[in-house]
């Protein structure tokens, strides 16, 4: 079973790479495969690539869930 899990962009690099936050953790990751991606955005993360854009209140309720379930530590999304 994989996991994509969602996060915000936080910076854009040269060529198709972005760093991506989640819960303070902020990894860089290839931005190729999404549409104008922007700061801000919230994007779909599997295995270093953001699979695609997300609607910021979808991610905020996914991520809100994950937190719940315990997923995540409490705390960990700063919305």
């Amino acid at each position: 079973m994989c996991l994509a899990i969602p996060a915000r962009i936080v910076a854009l690099h040269d060529g198709d790479m972005g760093t991506v936050s989640l819960g303070g953790i902020k990894v860089e990751v290839c931005l190729s495969l999404v549409e104008d991606p922007a700061v801000g955005d919230y994007v779909i993360v599997h295995t270093g690539f953001a699979l695609n854009k997300l609607d910021t209140e979808d991610a905020e309720l996914t991520l809100a869930l994950l937190e719940e379930s315990g997923a995540l530590p409490e705390g960990a999304v700063v919305r």
